[in-house]
């Protein structure tokens, strides 16, 4: 009686333990994440450095404990820069450059919101030891723009690099079977070839340059420097020339150590030296701003919900078409939501998956307007489950289309005679094996069965694009077989409705919904309580991303287990750089 009696009173302990700690860990919480005061005549400093996401999944450990935040979130950045261009306390801005990684759509996004700002009047001064490329693209368009005098700047081009598993994988002995459709679809070609093929090479070598031209066009406006100049400058490695030389180049306004800088930016607010610069994060910016936004938020609104990354493929930070799915049923069904937008960032996915979600955006579209917004990819899968919404914005950097669907089945069965495995199978049909035995080869007769199914999924893909864009399948057929384009060539031939950011989808959703005052609430939302019962692993993917050396190796055989047969995927292993 009496082990029983402790036994419950040890119980009963550390339940109430457990509950203590999760109220004061609130409490903390609460406390921590607190909007900090902002000041008269503050400047907001933007930092572009480490990932930067379309939205950050929220890390209650990292938030609360870490100064050091492990990823950046476009919502964050964007939503800050809007809110600060008409806030009397913000006077500027000051963009810290550090290395930034995300794809030029990104960036563009936050370079035009920039430009935007600057329009008020009100400036953006720029600071980094040493730029990379992407950044000192996003940097350009500041009033004034500084480099370490010890540090570098980074211009040299873009170059998409691909790698190919096939050398190693007949080492093994094992063969990749694929059944695809579309000249252009190449993300096999990593399983099956030792090189890029003539088609791949020829769209690749199209999309970086539509991609560079983008850039080195804009670099140019801003920094008044010609073209052809800024190319002459791309080929000789500015990154290994001494800062002197971009300055004297015009590619930026002068060689400043920090204090320097602080000494500049107290000029610009009319400061005397001893003066106390104010700078608010765009962090805590963005939390005050959310704050009154509930306060002030109209009865009407605008929904960006966002769908990052690849659907269904097993990935943890990746697109659930269910869960997507949910979200878009429950945005349908709230009278307060008058239109969505969309916001797409993803490479593609499952054929199936994105066949669900564009079925979801098409019971949306009859309650209500869907905008689609495109981040750094929309391709494949990314662009099916958009092509049937109202209306298509691709930021100019973009890659898209990507029109095409592929199979792959693991052929292992010489593998397996090198290390002396031996396999027999019995079945009732002859084709009772044929998805699970990746122990023998396909017959030509079963690749002929897989051969029509692939098909006839990329004739529904094809349909869906056609009865989405208003053209006939013939003509979407002329520019899909799984080839990739930039936003800009996209427009051009019409497989969206024009180029611009999740804040011009959302100003066009207003719009369209016939709303001038209204709230823009994001989607999913945050739910802390539930980040809360992941105390013990939270954070924990984030906090060793990108330390291994073989990641996208590992990644790479994670997720052939657990792809879908009918893949729609744009080429995953193109790294641009």
């Amino acid at each position: 009686m009496s082990f029983v009696k402790s036994f419950f009173a040890c119980l009963t302990a550390i339940i109430v333990s457990g509950l203590l700690f999760m109220l004061l860990l609130l409490i903390y919480v609460a406390i921590a994440t607190k909007p900090a005061d902002i000041e008269q005549n503050s400047i907001l400093s933007i930092s572009l450095d480490g990932e930067i996401v379309d939205r950050e999944e929220k890390d209650i450990i990292s938030d609360v404990f870490s100064k050091n935040r492990l990823t950046n979130s476009l919502e964050e950045i964007l939503a800050s820069i809007n809110s600060a261009k008409n806030d009397d306390r913000i006077k500027g801005i000051y963009l810290k450059c550090g290395i930034a990684r995300c794809g030029y759509a990104t960036l563009e996004e936050i370079r035009h919101a920039l430009e935007d700002f600057r329009s008020t009047g009100k400036f953006v001064v720029s600071y980094s030891g040493s730029y990379t490329q992407g950044n000192y693209y996003v940097a350009s368009v500041a009033d004034s723009l500084f480099v370490n005098p010890q540090g570098a700047l980074d211009l040299r081009g873009i170059a998409a690099s691909s790698i190919f598993y096939k050398p190693l994988l007949d080492t093994l002995g094992v063969e990749m079977q694929v059944i695809k459709v579309g000249t252009y679809k190449s993300f096999t070609e990593q399983y099956t070839n030792d090189s890029m093929s003539v088609p791949n090479r020829e769209q690749t070598e199209q999309l970086v340059q539509s991609l560079w031209l983008s850039v080195v066009e804009r670099i140019a406006e801003s920094r008044n420097i010609p073209v052809s100049s800024l190319n002459q400058m791309a080929n000789q490695m500015m990154a290994f020339h001494l800062p002197s030389v971009a300055l004297k180049n015009g590619l930026v306004d002068g060689l400043r150590y920090f204090d320097e800088v602080e000494t500049s930016l107290k000029t610009m607010l009319s400061l005397a030296a001893d003066d106390e610069l104010h700078f608010v994060s765009s962090r805590d910016y963005y939390a005050e701003v959310s704050e009154i936004n509930q306060v002030l938020s109209s009865d009407d609104k605008v929904a960006v919900l966002f769908a990052e990354g690849e659907i269904d493929n097993g990935n943890r930070d990746g697109i659930s078409s269910s869960e997507l799915i949910s979200h878009i049923m429950k945005l349908k069904d709230d009278e307060n939501i008058k239109s969505v937008v969309l916001r797409v960032n993803s490479p593609g996915g499952s054929a199936y998956g994105a066949e669900q979600i564009w079925h979801a955006v098409e019971l949306l579209k009859k309650e209500k307007p869907v905008i689609i917004s495109m981040g750094n990819y929309a391709a494949s899968g990314g662009y099916y489950l958009s092509t049937g919404a109202n209306y298509i914005f691709a930021d100019r950097m973009t890659i898209t289309g990507s029109i095409g669907v592929f199979g792959v089945i693991p052929n292992v069965e010489k593998l397996m005679n090198k290390i002396g495995i031996r396999h027999e199978v019995v079945k009732t049909h002859p084709y009772a094996d044929v998805l699970s035995n990746f122990l023998r080869p396909l017959d030509e007769e079963e690749k002929t069965i897989l051969q029509e199914h692939v098909a006839e999924v990329y004739d529904v893909f094809l349909t869906r694009c056609s009865d989405g864009r208003g053209k006939t399948k013939e003509e979407i057929a002329e520019i899909a077989e799984g080839r990739v384009w930039s936003g800009e060539k996209a427009l051009e031939i019409g497989l969206v409705d024009a180029l611009g950011g999740l804040n011009d989808a959302i100003a066009y959703a207003a719009k369209n919904a016939n709303l001038t005052d209204y709230a823009v609430e994001y989607y999913p939302k945050d739910d802390v309580m539930g980040k809360l019962t992941e105390l013990p692993h939270i954070g924990y993917d984030k906090l060793f991303k990108g330390n291994d050396v073989f990641a996208k190796e590992k990644e790479m055989l994670y997720r052939l287990q657990s792809l879908d047969f009918d893949q729609a995927m744009m080429p995953y292993s193109v790294d641009i750089k």
